[in-house]
């Protein structure tokens, strides 16, 4: 079942008859990558075999048939996910640029980034709501959302010189560690670690969601748990935890995806799941590192 939350929803690849998910059955030639079920595999067997099958193999696998090599033509590769994600991530990196060199620091600007954040959600709705990937949708998500980033750095920028740098080091420092630990094999992408950290991630969304009503409405001070101060800097560390956590997910679906033989226009909600991520890590980062600076 697909969420209809951008974040949440993005984890699996989309096919009309399932989803490549944690440790499916790999096609002929393909690596094996794990024995445990598929939490996103539509219709799971009944019976025979424990573990789900591959959505992306041909049918006369799925009913037991010999393994039959997939066509290489059209399918995902590593160069197509790097191509695509680097796409979208210069499409964010030139709104946010465009946006913090036109645009002053004023209340104004502070309206248009939100106005910005808001048609960036609702396209990364849209796109998470639909059955397969759109570029136009994926990259005009990265317009919108590059301009929030700009104003929003250019505004911490002007109270903590030098937060947007250290952020973006920040960003690099935790994806770089997150992937070589990942690929060490230190951290194993299973359906239960799936679920137990998608839940935690649920539940401080609910918990961030309340706070700012109690902060709107007067009953919290300062931002309540997202204040300047240590508790601020607590929430943020384990915001930024969780953006490693999407990012573990990012890249066993990528893994998956190429194993199983995914059709090459994943690769763009590949580009997105790792954009939305980042994003994710860089906020809080910048939250982190300007909690760090104090007043100075």
């Amino acid at each position: 079942m697909r969420s209809s939350n951008p974040v949440f929803s993005r984890r699996g690849f989309s096919r009309d008859n399932g989803h490549a998910g944690f440790n499916a059955q790999p096609q002929a030639g393909g690596p094996a990558v794990g024995t445990q079920g598929n939490p996103y595999a539509q219709g799971a067997p009944q019976g025979g075999s424990p573990y789900a099958q591959n959505p992306y193999a041909p049918q006369d696998l799925q009913h037991g048939a010999p393994p039959q090599a997939p066509p290489a033509a059209g399918r995902m590769t590593m160069d197509d996910v790097v191509a695509r994600t680097a796409m979208t991530l210069g499409t964010v990196t030139v709104g946010a640029v465009l946006a913090w060199v036109l645009l002053p620091v004023t209340s104004s600007s502070f309206g248009l980034a939100i106005g910005s954040a808001l048609i960036a959600m609702v396209f990364a709705l849209v796109q998470s709501f639909k059955r397969k990937a759109s570029p136009a949708l994926i990259l005009a998500y990265a317009a919108f959302e590059g301009v929030f980033l700009g104003v929003i750095s250019e505004m911490f920028n002007s109270r903590w010189s030098g937060a947007p740098f250290q952020a973006v080091l920040g960003t690099m420092a935790v994806s770089g560690a997150t992937l070589l630990i990942y690929k060490a094999g230190w951290i194993r992408v299973t359906a239960r670690y799936a679920r137990i950290g998608m839940a935690i991630a649920i539940a401080f969304v609910l918990v961030m969601a309340v706070n700012l009503l109690l902060v709107v409405f007067g009953v919290a001070d300062d931002g309540g748990l997202r204040s300047m101060g240590p508790l601020g800097a607590i929430v943020g560390i384990l915001a930024i935890v969780l953006g490693a956590f999407f990012l573990t997910l990012d890249f066993k679906q990528i893994e998956d995806g190429i194993a199983y033989g995914a059709p090459r226009e994943e690769a763009w909600l590949a580009a997105f799941g790792l954009t939305m991520s980042l994003v994710w890590i860089y906020l809080e980062m910048l939250r982190l590192v300007a909690i760090f600076s104090g007043n100075d």
